[in-house]
């Protein structure tokens, strides 16, 4: 856990995200920002939790799906989050994520990561489907 702790943090770093920002994008916002450097230097991992995990998972996710977008820019990646997007309403991805905790993460993961997008999809469609043969 210690490395992924790492890995992270390292993605939000990337993102050029203010301390309180990286940590409430990790959903520890009541831990004092200056644990962040015990995260990155693998000293203390994140908590152990579902919403934790769920939202290291769509950092991850994001993360990986701007550098498969953007191979050769960081800065692209890092623009591609702060620039106003049309699917968001003028907002910025960052500011979506900001605002709307793990669902604002997935909303912008489903935008970037075209196969996460399908995957959402088509569990949507299949519940959607079961459903209906159930009535």
């Amino acid at each position: 856990m210690l490395e992924i702790t790492s890995k992270v943090v390292n993605y939000l770093d990337q993102w050029q995200l203010s301390p309180n920002d990286a940590m409430n994008i990790l959903g520890i916002g009541d831990v004092k920002p200056r644990h962040l450097p015990k995260y990155r230097k693998m000293e203390t991992a994140l908590p152990q939790t579902e919403e934790v995990f769920s939202r290291i998972d769509h950092v991850v996710g994001i993360a990986d799906a701007l550098r498969t977008t953007y191979p050769f820019s960081d800065k692209m990646r890092i623009m591609w989050l702060r620039k106003p997007h049309r699917r968001f309403r003028k907002n910025t991805p960052l500011s979506v994520i900001l605002q709307e905790g793990v669902n604002g993460l997935m909303r912008v993961r489903v935008e970037i990561d075209c196969a996460y997008g399908w995957a959402i999809g088509d569990a949507m469609n299949a519940a959607a489907q079961a459903a209906a043969t159930k009535s």
